[in-house]
Parts: C-alpha cells; sequence; structure tokens
C-alpha cells in the first residue's frame, strides 16, 4: 500500500481515478448525460479555488504526472489542468484584452 505525503495527495489521486473511470466509461457502464454532469460539476468546483489552492493542485498533479509509469494515466494527469478549468483564471488574467466584447 503506498504511503502519500498528505491528504490532499490521497484525495487527488482518488479524484483522478474516478474522473478517468467516468470519461473513459462507455454507455453501458455510465449514462453519457451522468457522466457529462459529473465531469462540468467537477470542474465547475475547481474553478472555484483560490489561487493559491489552484497552484497547489496544478503542482500536486504535476507530480502525480512525473511520477506515473503508466502512459494514459500520466497523459491524464498532464491533461488535467486544463481539461478541468485550472489554467483558465490565471490565462484570463494575463491575456485578457479589455477591449474584448
Amino acid at each position: 500500500m503506498p504511503v502519500y505525503a498528505s491528504l490532499s495527495h490521497v484525495l487527488a489521486e482518488v479524484l483522478v481515478d474516478v474522473l478517468r473511470f467516468v470519461e473513459s466509461s462507455d454507455d453501458e457502464q455510465m449514462d453519457p448525460d451522468d457522466a457529462v454532469k459529473v465531469l462540468e460539476g467537477v470542474a465547475h468546483v475547481v474553478g472555484k479555488l483560490s489561487s493559491e489552492q489552484r497552484d497547489e493542485l496544478i503542482e500536486l498533479l504535476g507530480t502525480m504526472a512525473g511520477a506515473e509509469s503508466d502512459p494514459a494515466r500520466r497523459a491524464f494527469l498532464e491533461g488535467f489542468p486544463e481539461g478541468f478549468g485550472l489554467l483558465a483564471d490565471a490565462d484570463e488574467g494575463e491575456d485578457a484584452d479589455p477591449d474584448a466584447v
């Protein structure tokens, strides 16, 4: 059984595993509408994190990806920040066009 550095790490591992299952489920395993609701719900909650919490999660996901031996899981971990909106607020703050409508 692995030893985790923190509760945050354990919860991130579980969250990633659940979301990978939901994202990869076919119609017989999970209703597609329910899958979308779960994924959007997580993205919504993650979008409400403070910038410090967001940075902590991004760093943790990077650490997890670096230690991951399964290429598919590593790719999911690497894509998580963008896919679940962790980078959106940071990007908007840096690249926002004040004249954009």
